[in-house]
């Protein structure tokens, strides 16, 4: 195996965690976590339920502490791990963010906006594109997923 896909696997791992840790605390369970030059800059996890906030998805939480973390908006460089297909709020975030690349582990067929239903990533209208890879871990992720909904039923 490759370095780079040793690392998208140590990387979307930590996501599985986060997004564990959020199904702990009743959230849908989705971690996200953003890295520059094969360092964690920032991380996190849904916190909607929490926060009452319904923009706290894990990615736009993960984004805006990158941002903090760099001191700017601008994440050239950065790779997002997340473990969910990100959805239009999301996808558009990270086209305004200028992040590199997007690593995601379970389609959405119900919200994503990357590939499922939309492909804003890669929309050649919008001023930048990231390359998309999604697949990784897709089933422990997706499992996690599942689980909880079914917890809810």
């Amino acid at each position: 195996m490759d370095d780079r896909r040793l690392e998208d696997e140590a990387m979307m791992r930590r996501a599985l965690e986060l997004a564990r840790h959020a199904g702990e605390l009743g959230e849908v369970p989705v971690g996200a976590v953003v890295a520059r030059a094969g360092a964690i800059i920032a991380e996190a996890y849904n916190l909607r339920e929490s926060t009452h906030d319904p923009t706290a998805h894990a990615e736009r939480l993960a984004l805006e502490a990158a941002g903090r973390a760099t001191g700017h908006w601008r994440l050239d460089g950065c790779v997002v791990y997340v473990t969910l297909e990100p959805c239009a709020m999301c996808a558009g975030a990270l086209v305004l963010a200028r992040v590199d690349r997007l690593v995601y582990a379970a389609a959405d067929p119900k919200a994503g906006a990357c590939r499922s239903l939309y492909r804003l990533t890669n929309d050649r209208r919008l001023n930048h594109r990231i390359v998309t890879e999604g697949g990784l871990l897709s089933e422990e992720c997706g499992e996690l997923i599942s689980l909880f909904f079914r917890s809810r039923r």
